[in-house]
């Protein structure tokens, strides 16, 4: 009808749209989610949608086999699984919400299964990197090297996160610790080891700290002008960048959380068992810390392609 009138839609596709608006009103009403977020899921919704009354379905009334096609749509359209994945649970909301107020008595993406998301494997440095940087910053005199050394020593002894780090309270390493008692994610305690080399570098910063010191006192290992009072986070990120240049690394390449992920591959490189490593790091969730072995399987299989004599043939 081209050039016509738009063609009337039928009352599935009413009705579809109808569910749809009072899907995104309960939203705002009682989840009170952002206009960037209601737009997200209107749009996903409308994808949906849009396959679907391509094919003769409504949105409201699909069923599994209808949702399955939609999604091996976007699979063969080669579209991102981590996008697939959220489409998949806005229409996993939408339905749950048509079961919950009655308006169906299923929801068919119970049986769905989400898109495979190919995790990324963490970036880390290597020891000689590590090395690196660790001699970059004691070639920086006076107080300031001094601070830099001990907040890579604990950072690589610890594999806190950044935030973590330049949080710690002084009362952490007033004594002679060996070990740091440290608050993490949801206020959760775990017990941390230093290594001789942190414990040197705390005793000569501790030393200096006083420097950084506006006040009397301050309840920070990193005390700074900061409205936090101590380090933040962007400063020290800013501190790395600097010291990546002096170290001859690309400095993209160079985080606080880098080094965390180079703490924990190095200590399974090391023969550290996968349980110590993730009570170390604070992972609620093994799985999580299980990404490090697939580096160190990634490194191994790298190793052989390029030196093993078969793998140039």
């Amino acid at each position: 009808m081209a050039g016509g009138a738009p063609e009337p839609k039928t009352a599935s596709a009413v009705a579809g749209e109808f569910a749809v608006e009072a899907f995104l009103e309960m939203l705002v009403a009682e989840r009170g989610v952002a206009k960037n977020t209601l737009d997200a899921y209107r749009r996903d919704l409308a994808d949906a949608g849009g396959w679907l009354r391509g094919r003769g379905r409504a949105l409201a009334l699909a069923d599994s086999d209808d949702l399955r096609g939609y999604l091996g749509a976007l699979e063969r359209a080669g579209l991102a699984p981590r996008t697939a994945a959220r489409r998949l649970s806005a229409l996993r909301q939408f339905y749950r919400f048509l079961y919950a107020d009655g308006h169906r008595d299923d929801d068919p993406t119970t049986v769905l299964d989400a898109p495979r998301r190919g995790r990324p494997l963490p970036k880390i440095l290597s020891e000689a990197e590590v090395d690196a940087l660790l001699d970059a910053a004691r070639g920086i005199d006076g107080p300031e090297g001094l601070r830099l050394v001990c907040l890579l020593e604990v950072l690589y002894a610890t594999g806190l996160r950044v935030s973590e780090l330049v949080g710690l309270p002084f009362a952490a390493v007033a004594r002679d610790p060996r070990v740091l008692l440290v608050r993490g994610k949801g206020g959760k305690e775990r017990m941390v080891p230093l290594t001789d080399a942190a414990m040197a570098a705390i005793s000569d910063y501790k030393a200096v700290r006083g420097v950084f010191i506006l006040g009397k006192s301050s309840p920070f290992l990193y005390p700074s002008r900061s409205a936090e009072g101590h380090l933040t986070r962007r400063r020290f990120g800013q501190l790395l960048d600097d010291l990546a240049v002096e170290a001859g690394i690309d400095r993209g390449r160079v985080s606080p959380h880098v080094l965390r992920h180079a703490f924990a591959t190095h200590l399974l490189d090391h023969g550290a068992d996968l349980r110590s490593v993730q009570q170390m790091l604070g992972h609620a969730d093994i799985s999580t810390t299980q990404i490090y072995t697939h580096v160190l399987t990634e490194r191994l299989r790298a190793l052989v392609e390029s030196h093993h004599p078969l793998a140039q043939r």
